[in-house]
C-alpha cells in the first residue's frame, strides 16, 4: 500500500494491444494483461475512482443507469455442480426443479417490469443447454417480449450450433454466459463445464450477430489476481462485451460456498467494477447480484466507479434484489435517472 506521504503510484502502461480476427471470442488479443489489471486493482481508491469515472463520462451521462429485470422462467433441477449455485441438483438448498413458464406468465412479468421503467428484459433457464424442444417455447417468448417494445436477454446455458441464430431471428437483442471468474481459479468453482465450453458459447453468440453480455462473481474465495485475471479475460474478448454483470456472491444455504468463504469487502468490491470500467470504456457495467448485502453508499460508490446498469426488481433468478421502490429512492437521492 502507498503511503499517505508519498507519490500516488504512475499509470500503468497502457496495455499491448495484438492484432486479431473479428468476432474473435478468443482472448489471444491481448488488449489486458493480468498485470495490467492488477495494478489499476492496487491503485489508491480515489486515483481509481477518479480513473473510472473519467472514462464513464467520455462515454455516457454518468447521471442515468439502465434498467433490466431477470425472470427465471425455469428454475431448479440444473445437473452442473457450480459451487455459488442453488439451483443445481446436486445441492440440497430447498430450490425445487419446477417446470419452463408458461408464455402468458412470462408475459405478465414483462408487462409488469415494462411498466415499473425497466428497458431490458431478460430470461434465465436451469439447463446445462437447451434441446431443440426447449428452445422452441423460448423462441415464442423471445418474439412476444419484443414485440412489447422491450430489450431482450436470454440465458440458457451452452449453446449449439445454429441455436444462437435462432434466437437472433426470434428478436433476442442480448445473450448472458458469464465466465465466472479466472481461468486459473475455475477449476475450484466447477467442474461439469470447461473454461473453453463457455467461450465457445460466447463465440456463436457473437458470430450470429448478438450482443454479449457476460461477467462473473466476486467474493468465491478468489485472489486479487484471479478478479485481475477474470476482468482481463472479458476485455480481451474480441469484440468485449456490450453488458458486463459484475455479481457479489450471494451465499445460499446448501451450496458448498455457503459459510466457508468471507463476504467480499465493498470496497474490493468497487475496485473490480472500477477496473471493468477502465478496460471496458463502452459497455453497460451492471451492478448485478449481492445488492441486498450493500448499504446505499456502497451502492453509490458503486456507480461513481462506473456501473451503469442495475437489475431492477424484487428478485433475481431465485436469490432477492432490492424492491423497485428502495432502487427509485436511492437512485433519487443521488440524482440519478433512468435510460
Amino acid at each position: 500500500m502507498t503511503p499517505l506521504d508519498s507519490h500516488p503510484p504512475a499509470a500503468p502502461a497502457a496495455p499491448h494491444v495484438a492484432a486479431a480476427s473479428s468476432g474473435s471470442t478468443s482472448p489471444a488479443a491481448v488488449r489486458w494483461t493480468t498485470e495490467a489489471v492488477q495494478a489499476l486493482l492496487d491503485l489508491p481508491l480515489p486515483e481509481l475512482l477518479f480513473r473510472a469515472q473519467s472514462v464513464h463520462r467520455e462515454h455516457f451521462d454518468p447521471t442515468r443507469v439502465q434498467l433490466s429485470t431477470l425472470l427465471s422462467i425455469k428454475t431448479g433441477g440444473c445437473p452442473e455442480d457450480c459451487a455459488y449455485c442453488p439451483q443445481s441438483k446436486r445441492f440440497d438448498t430447498g430450490v425445487e426443479d419446477s417446470a419452463l413458464m408458461k408464455l402468458g406468465d412470462v408475459l405478465g412479468a414483462a408487462k409488469a417490469a415494462k411498466a415499473a421503467g425497466a428497458s431490458r428484459f431478460c430470461m434465465g433457464a436451469a439447463w446445462r443447454g437447451p434441446k431443440q424442444r426447449d428452445l422452441e417455447p423460448v423462441l415464442e417468448m423471445v418474439k412476444e417480449v419484443k414485440a412489447l417494445g422491450l430489450e431482450t436477454c436470454a440465458t440458457l446455458g451452452l449453446l449449439k450450433d445454429g441455436q444462437a441464430e435462432q434466437l437472433r431471428d426470434a428478436g433476442l437483442d442480448y445473450y448472458n454466459h458469464n465466465l465466472d471468474t479466472s481461468p486459473e481459479f475455475y477449476g475450484d468453482i466447477i467442474s461439469t463445464r470447461e473454461y473453453q465450453d463457455r467461450l465457445a458459447t460466447l463465440g456463436r453468440v457473437r458470430d450470429a450477430g448478438l450482443n454479449v453480455c457476460c461477467g462473473g462473481i466476486v467474493g468465491m474465495g478468489e485472489s486479487v489476481r484471479d478478479r485481475a485475471g477474470l476482468v482481463a479475460q472479458l476485455a480481451n474478448l474480441d469484440p468485449y462485451p456490450e453488458s458486463v454483470p459484475i455479481n457479489a456472491l450471494v451465499q445460499v444455504e446448501g451450496t458448498p460456498l455457503a459459510e466457508t468463504v468471507p463476504p467480499v469487502d465493498v470496497l474490493d468490491f468497487v475496485r473490480v467494477i472500477a477496473a471493468a470500467r477502465i478496460t471496458m470504456p463502452k459497455a453497460f457495467v451492471r451492478l448485478s447480484a449481492g445488492r441486498t448485502q450493500m448499504s446505499d453508499e456502497g451502492q453509490a460508490m458503486c456507480f461513481l466507479a462506473g456501473a451503469n446498469s442495475i437489475f431492477y426488481g424484487d428478485r433475481l433468478l431465485t436469490t432477492g434484489n432490492p424492491d423497485a421502490d428502495r432502487d427509485r429512492h436511492l437512485l433519487g437521492r443521488l440524482g440519478m435517472q433512468p435510460l
